[in-house]
Formats: structure tokens, C-alpha cells, sequence
């Protein structure tokens, strides 16, 4: 047995849906989660910059004493996971592989659309690993960038949403998909919005449990994963509090966990 914490971090507040798959999954595990909230979205900015803000995050978390780390963005799963590999010694999970199982898993006719940030679908993580799964899958790709801003503001049953996903999802919808892969963690926020749009024929998959099942499965395996029956001391840490920040954190987790704002720059 091992009582540490599991780490998670995200560009933002998106990372919360993974966390909320975690305390699901695992309830006796603790959780120290950062939210990027300054920084906020990672899916424009370079793999260098993610790569440098993730180093930096990571190690706050090690300063925590987490025992693994999940990072809870498909951005950073998808451009640097490979290189914080490397830099760390400490088990590093991504969103991105149990996101590709999951839609394997989900599609029937073998055509599948994945919705990213512009860095996510710039990388081509998920086609490149789909295609090594599966030589006859077709995949259709799609970026958002404004998915994220929309979902950290909140704005989920918007008007607003609304018509950004009709204007992102068309293409997609006409290419005769019948799953889509929630390519980002913040799009889980804007679940409803998004299925409106796509419609009951269309499944939306959501990496966030999947990627909590390989932790589990890998805790197991190390005869790591926490039995203690306890209450859980969970942490949320961010780098900037915002208006909505309490009420995304309430939503998502279904709990008011404090939140405390620290200077990321120091790691």
C-alpha cells in the first residue's frame, strides 16, 4: 500500500473532469491538483512553452510527494509527454492512448472525429496512435480553440456555445462519424452543448475515466494503491483565481473544495 497523493494537473480548470473521474474510480486515493488558470490555454501556445509550464508544475507536485502524476491535457499529453518522461523519474500518465482505446472501443462503422485545441490536432497524437490500433480506421480531425476560453468562463448553455459548436462540428458530423473523442479536458464541461450539436447518433467519448482506470490498473499492478478509510485531504491549487472558479470547481466536483492561488515561477 501507498497513502501518497495522486498529482493532476491541467492548463486550467478542464483537468477537475479527470480529477472527478479519480475520486470515482479510486475514492480512497488523495488528490493534489494545479490548475494553470494564468496561463490558460495551452493549446495555442508552442510545444516548448507547454513543455517548460508543465516541467514547473511538475515540479510543484513532487514537492507535494506524489507518488504518480496525471496530466490531465490533452496538449501536453500530445506534444510533451514523451520529453517529461525523460525529465522525471515518476510515473507520468496521459489522456491522450485512453482516449484513442475508448473510442476504438466505441465506434461501429470505423470513422471517428476528434475535437482538440490547435496544438492537440496540429500533433496528430491521437490519428497517429489510432492508426497504429486500428489500420482501418478513418479519423477527422477538427481544432476548437474556443472551446476552452468558453468553458472557463462558464458559458456552457450559451447561445454563444451553441453556435460555435454547430460551426466547429459540421464538418465532422457530414464525414458520417458515429463517435467523437472530447480531445481536450475542458470539453467535457460543454458536454451538453456539444451532444445537442452532434446528435444521438454520435457517441462522445470522454478520456477522463479511461485514463483513471490505467492509474488503477498501474496501482495494482505496483501494490501502490491507497486502502486507507479515511476522509480525503484533497488539494486544489491554481495560479490565478478567477470570477468563475468556485462555481466550475462546485459543478464539476460536487463538492466546495478551498482553492489556494500559488507562484507557479518559483518551479
Amino acid at each position: 500500500m501507498n497513502n501518497q497523493p495522486i498529482g493532476i494537473f491541467d492548463s486550467g480548470v478542464g483537468g477537475l473532469t479527470v480529477a472527478s473521474a479519480v475520486m470515482e474510480v479510486m475514492p480512497r486515493e488523495e488528490i493534489i491538483y494545479f490548475g494553470d488558470t494564468a496561463r490558460v490555454p495551452y493549446g495555442t501556445k508552442s510545444a516548448e512553452t507547454v513543455t517548460r509550464f508543465s516541467r514547473q508544475i511538475i515540479r510543484f507536485l513532487l514537492s507535494k510527494n506524489v507518488k504518480v502524476i496525471i496530466a490531465a491535457c490533452n496538449t501536453v499529453s500530445a506534444v510533451s509527454l514523451k520529453q517529461l518522461r525523460k525529465d522525471f523519474d515518476i510515473p507520468i500518465f496521459g489522456v491522450v492512448e485512453p482516449g484513442v482505446d475508448s473510442a476504438l472501443a466505441a465506434t461501429k462503422n470505423n470513422k471517428v472525429g476528434i475535437i482538440g485545441t490547435a496544438a492537440t490536432i496540429k500533433s496528430g497524437a491521437y490519428e497517429n496512435i489510432m492508426h497504429e490500433k486500428n489500420g482501418n480506421i478513418e479519423v477527422f480531425s477538427q481544432a476548437c480553440p474556443l472551446f476552452v476560453p468558453l468553458a472557463e468562463e462558464g458559458w456552457e448553455d450559451t447561445l454563444v456555445s451553441k453556435l460555435t459548436a454547430e460551426k466547429y462540428l459540421e464538418p465532422l458530423v457530414e464525414k458520417g462519424i458515429d463517435s467523437l473523442v472530447l480531445g481536450c479536458t475542458h470539453y467535457p464541461l460543454l458536454y451538453n452543448c456539444i451532444k445537442s450539436v452532434a446528435g444521438e447518433n454520435i457517441e462522445l467519448v470522454n478520456p477522463a475515466k479511461a485514463t483513471a482506470q490505467c492509474v488503477y490498473d498501474y496501482l495494482i499492478s505496483k501494490n501502490e494503491l491507497n486502502e486507507e478509510d479515511k476522509i480525503k485531504e484533497h488539494k486544489f491549487y491554481v495560479s490565478d483565481m478567477t470570477d468563475k472558479l468556485d462555481i466550475i470547481c462546485k459543478k464539476t466536483l460536487k463538492n466546495d473544495f478551498p482553492l489556494e492561488k500559488i507562484d507557479i515561477e518559483r518551479y
